[in-house]
């Protein structure tokens, strides 16, 4: 998969999740399947995009300690 459609569509993912978009845990499993692309391909997207600053990264501080996403 393009990296770009794959930022635009994390994008509108982080956009629409809330009124004023701040963050959101994207699963990769749940991306891939929807696209129909490698799991792999989102997990190594993803780290590009952080990695360009596109997308930052940080872990929630309280339970589920999970990985999320944020807009620059």
């Amino acid at each position: 998969m393009e990296k770009e459609n794959l930022y635009q569509y994390v994008h509108t993912m982080i956009t629409s999740s809330t009124h004023r978009p701040k963050y959101m845990s994207i699963s990769s499993v749940k991306v891939a399947d929807l696209l129909g692309i490698a799991v792999s391909e989102v997990e190594n997207g993803l780290h590009e995009l952080v990695m360009e600053g596109r997308l930052q990264t940080s872990k929630l501080g309280q339970p589920p300690n999970c990985e999320i996403y944020l807009l620059p």
